[in-house]
């Protein structure tokens, strides 16, 4: 995803700065979609990389990613490879961590669905959807992950969601609203959280009223978005809050 114009390898966005955070110490990672690899770049600057593969799909963002590498002479510590998700990653690399930041969370999902025989399970997954979170949340406990921790942030005038999961030992389960808005971030709240769903109900509230002014009688889509507004108010309202 593209940043700021401020960003470099050894200033990161509010955003990526807060995917980092969750990298393990010397991890080994590999950064997909890592456009100018700003990332682990900047995580073996902070002595916080023991090897890193920054992964794109097109020619012209893996050069960036070269360039940004080469710069910080780094080439021996991070790879920078042309493929497809997860098909960059090779056994050898031994991998711990693997970042997916700055997609929706459909694309993530199906990053991870086509590049399935490339985790061995052992990885911590660092996600960060843009859209999409409920259905990220979907794959993670179809394909047993537990997700660890979870953080929401507004930056550059958006509101991020970052997702960490964890491959599980036994069958997860997730309530519809912890799907809908995330099992730690709905009970953690805050502005970011607020100013999310505040929108969204506003949203939600404005197609209702066009389905129900259009419609003669109720149908199932205005239904739906009946029981999806009331979730978001009580999801507000756990916030201490209501729909603005």
């Amino acid at each position: 995803m593209k940043e700021n114009v401020h960003m470099d390898a050894d200033h990161l966005s509010k955003r990526l700065a807060t995917v980092a955070s969750y990298a393990p110490q010397q991890a080994r990672l590999a950064d997909i979609g890592s456009d100018h690899a700003y990332l682990p770049v900047w995580l073996a600057k902070q002595n916080r990389l023991a090897y890193g593969v920054a992964g794109e799909v097109v020619a012209g963002p893996l050069h960036n990613a070269e360039t940004t590498i080469a710069e910080a002479n780094l080439t021996t510590v991070i790879d920078a490879r042309l493929g497809d998700g997860l098909a960059v990653i090779k056994p050898e690399d031994a991998l711990d961590t693997i970042v997916i930041a700055g997609m929706g969370g459909t694309l993530i999902s199906d990053i991870l669905t086509r590049g399935w025989q490339k985790l061995t399970g052992k990885e911590l997954l660092i996600l960060q959807p843009n859209v999409g979170e409920e259905h990220l949340r979907g794959w993670l406990v179809e394909h047993q992950y537990e997700i660890t921790a979870e953080n929401i942030l507004k930056d550059d005038g958006h509101v991020y969601e970052i997702i960490v999961a964890k491959k599980a030992t036994a069958p997860v389960k997730l309530s519809h609203a912890d799907l809908m808005f995330g099992p730690f971030l709905r009970v953690a709240g805050g502005d970011a959280f607020i100013e999310k769903w505040q929108h969204e109900a506003q949203r939600t509230q404005h197609v209702l009223d066009s389905l129900q002014q259009a419609a003669v009688e109720p149908s199932q889509r205005e239904a739906d978005f009946t029981a999806k507004l009331a979730m978001i108010k009580e999801a507000l309202a756990d916030a201490g809050t209501t729909i603005n």
